[in-house]
């Protein structure tokens, strides 16, 4: 395996479980310092010693990526630690899922608190760095942000708006010498379906995803540093992801029937293959 981000720091939001633990070890494999943030100081160690166990240096820092000063200090113990960023992995986000009836309107502003305003403050935050090195951001969006399955309005509507901005700001960005790769992941193994609408992890949550479409977090961790090792503008993980993208790209009609089909009549069957519903007070 090549070592194609030897003494790189690669800052990751969300770095304590799913695809950012696994982008730290990846990102470790092929020689780069990782910086792991998130609220978990718990979980946080759990990803650190699986980064020690490929012989890689893990920093941890307890972060909550939607209050700008924890971010803003995450990122200063960061720079005083490593000296520099040369990647920053905006992963942090999870999903509120339900029917728009089911819904209100705090539960799509919970929703883009984290998943857009809290990436947006993490390239604010970490952007000054990355200008320094001609760096590489990365923003984790989803398959989701190009495709709305019934049930997950507020969660893709949140993911859309990450593949607007980072189609946006590749052109800004690039005029400073960092570019800009969008990863749209499908489903990948991780306690991402195990978490709340009001975003706390619960072990007794089933998770709802076909297992024969749930590609191992590893997989999916290989295919994501292999884009940002080549500066992609954007990439699709996983063949059913890829599958999905191209599909609504190119025949939105047959799309749009299939889906249609699917539920017609059947919304209360669907509701009940949802994640959890939203929860009310």
């Amino acid at each position: 395996m090549g070592r194609n981000f030897q003494d790189h720091v690669v800052f990751i939001t969300g770095g304590s479980a799913g695809i950012g633990a696994g982008l730290g070890v990846e990102f470790a494999r092929q020689g780069a310092k990782v910086v792991l943030a998130a609220r978990s100081k718990a979980r946080l160690a759990e990803s650190a010693e699986a980064v020690k166990a490929v012989e890689g240096e893990a920093l941890t820092v307890e972060c909550n990526v939607t209050d700008r000063t924890s971010l803003e200090n995450a990122v200063t113990k960061s720079i005083d630690h490593f000296g520099q960023l040369d990647v920053v992995i905006a992963n942090a986000g999870f999903g509120v899922s339900g029917t728009l009836e089911s819904l209100t309107t705090d539960d799509y502003r919970r929703q883009f608190e984290l998943n857009y305003f809290g990436l947006l403050d993490t390239i604010y935050a970490t952007l000054p760095a990355l200008k320094k090195n001609a760096g590489r951001l990365v923003l984790i969006s989803s398959v989701m942000g190009k495709f709305g399955r019934p049930g997950s309005s507020a969660y893709a509507s949140s993911k859309f708006a990450v593949t607007g901005l980072a189609d946006t700001i590749y052109y800004e960005l690039l005029n400073e010498g960092v570019t800009v790769t969008c990863i749209h992941p499908g489903l990948v193994e991780s306690n991402f379906r195990s978490v709340s609408n009001d975003n706390e992890f619960q072990e007794d949550l089933p998770d709802s995803a076909p297992r024969r479409f749930v590609v191992p977090t590893e997989v999916a961790a290989r295919e994501i540093v292999r884009a940002v090792r080549k500066r992609k503008k954007e990439a699709t993980i996983t063949g059913h992801g890829k599958i999905l993208v191209f599909l609504t790209r190119h025949f939105p009609d047959l799309t749009r029937v299939v889906v249609t089909a699917l539920t017609k009549g059947r919304m209360d069957k669907f509701q009940s293959a949802f994640r959890h519903p939203a929860n009310k007070d």
